[in-house]
C-alpha cells in the first residue's frame, strides 16, 4: 500500500488512477508520494517516507530540488501535457498585440442609441491594427510549447526564426522545415517584430532577457513571456515601454511593477487554465508517479536520469546516489559476498546524481535486509528501495515497497 498526498485541486481523472486496493489518498502526514500543481514546498519539512513528487505542470520552481536530490527524492514534471493550452494563449496574444481587439470591444460597449451602428462605422478607424502575415516572429526556446508556437505561427503567414542551442532530436523532428533556426539570440532580438520566450527558469536563465537584451530588441517590437516571469528583467521592460522603444510586453505573470503601464498586457497566469490541460497534466503526473513507485523506473524527472528496465524478477533494488566513481562495483561486491547473482542491472547518471536498478532472484528477508543496509552504508548513497512485483489482473508486473 502506497500513501499519496495531493495539493491544490488535482483533476479527478488523475486521482482516479490510484486504485484503492494499492493506494490511500490524503490520509497521512508521511506519504510515499506527493502530487501537486502550484503549491510551494520551499520551507516545508519533507516527509521521511517521501520517495517522489510529481508536479502537474512543466515548471518545478515551487519544489526544493536540491533538498529532494540530496534525499534521493525523485521529482517529476509533465512536459508537453499543457503545451497546446499555452500555445493557443500565445497565438491569441499575438493577435491581440497586432489588432486592438480588446480596446475595440470595450469601446463598443459604450455605444448607445439608434445611431450606434453609424458611430461604430465612423470611429472604427481608431482601432486599426496590423496583420501578422509577413511579420517576423522570433521563438527563443524550441521545446514542446516553443515548437508548437513556431509551427502554427508559420501557418498564420509569419516568417519564423527559432533559437535553441539545446534543441533535442525528438523536438527537431516536430518542427516545420519552414522554421528557420538561427545561431544566436542576438539575431532574434535585433531582427524580429515579435519575440516569444519559451525556456525553463533556472539560475542560468534568470533575467536572460535583461536590460542589455532589451536594448538590442528591434524598435517597436512586441515581447511575449508565457514561460516564467523571472526570465525577464521587469524594470528594464518598464523603462523600454515608457520610452516607447518596446511597443508591448505581453505576459502571463502578474507583477505589480507592470500594472498600469501603457503597453503592458498582464494576464493572471492563464496558460494552462483549460479543462483539457488540467486533466492532461493530472493524468500524466499520476501515471508517472505510479510507475515510479511500483517499478522504480523513472520517466520525466527533472533531478534524476531517465531509467527504465523491464521488471521480471522477484526483487528489485532501486538506488539513488551521488554521481561518484565505483559505486556500481561496490554494490556488485556486496551482492557477490552474499552469493547473489544479478539478473539485470541498469545505471544512469544526470549531473551530480545517479540512479541504479538491480534485479535479483528470490532470497530470504534477513539476507535481503542485510544487503540493503550494507548498500545504504556506502558513501554517497541517498536512498535505497526494495521493490517486489505485484501481478495485476491484466498481467502487467508492477511492484510494492518492502521495508527492509
Amino acid at each position: 500500500m502506497f500513501n499519496i498526498n495531493s495539493y491544490n485541486e488535482i483533476a479527478a481523472e488523475g486521482l482516479e488512477l490510484f486504485e484503492k486496493e494499492q493506494y490511500a489518498l490524503d490520509v497521512t502526514d508521511d506519504p510515499d508520494g506527493i502530487l501537486l500543481r502550484s503549491a510551494d514546498l520551499h520551507g516545508t519539512v519533507l516527509p521521511l517516507q517521501l520517495k517522489g513528487i510529481a508536479r502537474a505542470g512543466a515548471g518545478t520552481n515551487n519544489i526544493p530540488l536540491k533538498e529532494c536530490s540530496e534525499r534521493g527524492i525523485v521529482v517529476f514534471n509533465t512536459p508537453g501535457a499543457n503545451a497546446n493550452a499555452v500555445k493557443e494563449l500565445v497565438l491569441a496574444s499575438l493577435l491581440l498585440a497586432a489588432r486592438p481587439i480588446l480596446e475595440g470591444a470595450m469601446w463598443a460597449k459604450t455605444l448607445k442609441g439608434p445611431d450606434a451602428v453609424q458611430k461604430a462605422e465612423a470611429e472604427k478607424k481608431r482601432f486599426v491594427g496590423s496583420e501578422l502575415a509577413g511579420k517576423r516572429l522570433g521563438v527563443i526556446g524550441l521545446g514542446s510549447i516553443g515548437a508548437m508556437v513556431a509551427n502554427d505561427a508559420y501557418r498564420l503567414g509569419m516568417e519564423v526564426r527559432g533559437y535553441d542551442p539545446y534543441l533535442s532530436v525528438d523536438t527537431a523532428w516536430k518542427i516545420s522545415r519552414h522554421v528557420i533556426r538561427v545561431e544566436s539570440i542576438e539575431e532574434v532580438l535585433e531582427t524580429c517584430d515579435y519575440i516569444t520566450v519559451h525556456v525553463p527558469l533556472m539560475p542560468e536563465t534568470a533575467k536572460m532577457i535583461d536590460a542589455e537584451s532589451i536594448q538590442r530588441i528591434k524598435k517597436n517590437a512586441v515581447l511575449l513571456n508565457f514561460s516564467r516571469g523571472g526570465l525577464v528583467d521587469i524594470e528594464a521592460v518598464v523603462e523600454a515601454l515608457e520610452e516607447r522603444r518596446l511597443a508591448q510586453y505581453m505576459t502571463d505573470f502578474v507583477d505589480e511593477r507592470l500594472l498600469g503601464i501603457e503597453g503592458a498586457v498582464v494576464l493572471p497566469h492563464l496558460g494552462a487554465a483549460t479543462a483539457e490541460a488540467e486533466t492532461n497534466c493530472s493524468v500524466m503526473a499520476a501515471e508517472t508517479l505510479k510507475y515510479f513507485l511500483e517499478t522504480g523506473n523513472i520517466r520525466h524527472s527533472v533531478n534524476f536520469p531517465h531509467v527504465e528496465m523491464a521488471f521480471r524478477s522477484p526483487i528489485r533494488l532501486a538506488i539513488a546516489n551521488r554521481n561518484v566513481t565505483n559505486r556500481i562495483g561496490q554494490m556488485s561486491a556486496i551482492l557477490a559476498e552474499q552469493g547473489i547473482n544479478i539478473v539485470n542491472i541498469l545505471n544512469r547518471s544526470k549531473g551530480d546524481y545517479a540512479y541504479t536498478l538491480i534485479d535479483i532472484d528470490e532470497i530470504d528477508a534477513d539476507q535481503l535486509g542485510h544487503i540493503a543496509n550494507k548498500v545504504r552504508q556506502l558513501e554517497g548513497i541517498l536512498s535505497v528501495r526494495v521493490i517486489r512485483p505485484l501481478n495485476r489482473k491484466e498481467g502487467i508486473a508492477h511492484g510494492s515497497d518492502q521495508s527492509v
